[in-house]
């Protein structure tokens, strides 16, 4: 599968961004996708994770509340809905996807990994 995500850009703390991620092939409902993130200097770290059906979700305990991941398998595309931006959430988000069936938070269990969006939360 192939992912592209967009909807980054620049925001003011206290904005809000919605990024997506579109799949290619016919298979999207059968992923587990997750997005994480890159801070300059750091490493990718785990931000959210949706279920195959999009009934189970989990967040890193630092979005929790502000952001919202969401998919429409229809249009094999998974969102990020993040609100109450705050400077410390700039980073590089990536959307990926993982083959098993389990909500998982580690990047190593992730198969397919698009390009990333840049995020910039000015103060």
């Amino acid at each position: 599968v192939q992912l592209q995500a967009s909807g980054g850009g620049l925001v003011q703390a206290g904005g809000s961004l919605r990024l997506s991620c579109a799949a290619s092939g016919r298979t999207f409902s059968s992923y587990v996708m997750g997005w994480f993130r890159q801070a300059p200097g750091k490493e990718r770290e785990f931000v959210a994770v949706i279920s195959r059906s999009g009934t189970v979700t989990d967040y890193t305990a630092s979005v929790k509340d502000r952001f919202t991941i969401s998919r429409d398998n229809a249009k094999n595309t998974v969102y990020l809905q993040m609100n109450s931006l705050k400077p410390e959430d700039t980073a590089v988000y990536y959307c990926a996807a993982s083959t098993g069936w389990k909500t998982v938070a580690t990047t190593s269990l992730y198969d397919y990994w698009g390009q990333g969006t840049l995020v910039t939360v000015s103060s």
